[in-house]
């Protein structure tokens, strides 16, 4: 039993259980009613008929705890004990001390403190339970619906972390993209200048060349007016001197 308590420690939880139990794989035949058990007042079987039904109502509500230990299986259910107003103050208490000593988070998003007053609420359904079980069960479907609702915003963040990471890489995809755009720019522009530049420089050369052979047929040409000048001179003094009249 002291291994069992022990293993029930890495249990630690605020709902009230009842001490474990050995679960036997092969119980003994259910033997028939004492004289003593047939004697009892019908008081007596409606209240323990009463009792059971609260303890089946519980461990639908509170699945009981099992886990196997040195080959024998163990067993804890829920307490069907009722509480009294100072089990609820030292519910409160407890909760305040595991919050301190698993240093929860008191603001924002923290599992340990959201695990902790999911254990204080299942407490609270028990021992409203035991009292009232219509009332136990609608805390059930709230704290479904709870479990659901926070499931549902878990889900939501998920997927809003996956799209904010597909963003994100898609984003930086395109950024490697875009820069690797840029570098071919930039290469093509250094080839187009290099272009640019050996275009310039047959430009100056076949404007230096043209200037030059407009410089030589000028030259030429010039040559030529003035040899022509030169010819009519000589020719007109001839002429001149054929139709000048003899003295």
């Amino acid at each position: 039993m002291e291994n069992a308590e022990a293993t029930v420690g890495q249990f630690q939880t605020l709902v009230r259980y009842n001490n474990p139990v050995l679960v036997v794989k092969h119980p003994d035949k259910k033997t028939a009613p004492t004289e003593l058990e047939l004697k009892r007042p019908q008081t007596a079987g409606a209240l323990l008929d009463t009792k059971k039904e609260t303890e089946e109502i519980l461990n639908s509500i509170l699945p009981p705890r099992c886990w196997e230990e040195d080959g024998q299986l163990w067993q804890q259910t829920v307490s069907s004990t009722p509480a009294t107003r100072q089990d609820v103050i030292n519910l409160q208490e407890m909760l305040d001390t595991r919050l301190q000593q698993t240093q929860a988070r008191e603001t924002g998003i923290c599992p340990i403190r959201r695990e902790l007053y999911l254990q204080c609420f299942d407490e609270i359904i028990r021992q409203v339970t035991i009292n009232c079980s219509e009332r136990g069960l609608l805390l059930l479907r709230i704290r479904d619906e709870i479990a659901m609702s926070m499931e549902a915003y878990e889900t939501l963040y998920c997927s809003s972390v996956a799209f904010g990471m597909r963003k994100a890489l898609q984003a930086h995809e395109e950024k490697e993209m875009l820069r690797e755009r840029v570098k071919t720019l930039e290469v093509d522009k250094e080839s187009l200048e290099d272009i640019i530049n050996d275009m310039k420089i047959k430009t100056e050369q076949t404007d230096r060349r043209n200037a030059e052979l407009r410089a030589a047929e000028e030259k030429k040409y010039q040559e030529e007016i003035a040899f022509l000048k030169k010819t009519n001179t000589q020719l007109k003094a001839q002429l001149e001197g054929i139709t000048a009249p003899k003295k």
